[in-house]
């Protein structure tokens, strides 16, 4: 599973670049978007829930949550309209990071409005991860995969994949763990509800590679 990845050949596009690309395959009338997400501290600027948790105002930042709603929701009436299945895996560490504590908030906003993710405790693939991390990924269909290049945490840009081969392989391991996945509010509310607020937010390092989006 995801034996071929690191040796896939690349380009780098810089984050404008990276952004009309995917956006350009995105409406090219592929089925599926994939995205596997592996990393646990990331930085979200300009994002205020974030900016109010990095601040180590929790509160602030749950109830700040709700102002995408409306953001989201239309992300996903335009998924839909494209026809396109989009399916999100998150990968948890133990003890949760808080970073990831916060995004769970974040990401319960997206199902409660539809979207499709699932989420799988790293312990559990710890054979799969023997030599390296699952890729952190964005699959789009069989025709492009980006693995989102970071710098200090901050998005900058990404490395596109576009051998079918290795598109295929790697879109084949995501199905595989996605299916070995927890339902994301049962995780949620057994693993992330009964957290007691992060002591800070500012234990942000850099992230291994994935939209945020």
């Amino acid at each position: 599973m995801f034996e071929s990845f690191p040796a896939g050949e690349s380009v780098r596009l810089d984050r404008k670049k990276y952004h009309e690309d995917f956006y350009r395959v995105f409406e090219s009338g592929i089925r599926q978007l994939r995205k596997l997400e592996r990393g646990q501290h990331f930085r979200e600027r300009g994002f205020p829930s974030w900016e109010a948790f990095d601040s180590g105002e929790w509160e602030t930042a749950l109830s700040l949550v709700e102002e995408k709603r409306e953001v989201y929701a239309r992300q996903l009436r335009e998924t839909e309209r494209l026809g396109v299945r989009q399916r999100r895996l998150r990968v948890v560490e133990f003890p949760v990071t808080p970073y990831v504590q916060w995004e769970f908030f974040v990401l319960r906003l997206k199902v409660e409005l539809g979207d499709e993710i699932r989420a799988i405790d790293a312990r559990t693939i710890a054979e799969t991860e023997r030599e390296r991390p699952v890729p952190e990924v964005v699959i789009l269909g069989d025709r492009a995969m980006y693995e989102v290049v970071y710098e200090n945490g901050d998005a900058a840009g990404a490395r596109r994949y576009a051998d079918p081969a290795l598109i295929a392989e790697t879109a084949a391991g995501f199905d595989a763990l996605y299916e070995r996945g927890e339902d994301f509010t049962e995780f949620f509310e057994r693993e992330i509800a009964p957290l007691p607020p992060p002591a800070a937010g500012r234990r942000v390092a850099a992230g291994h590679g994935a939209s945020r989006a």
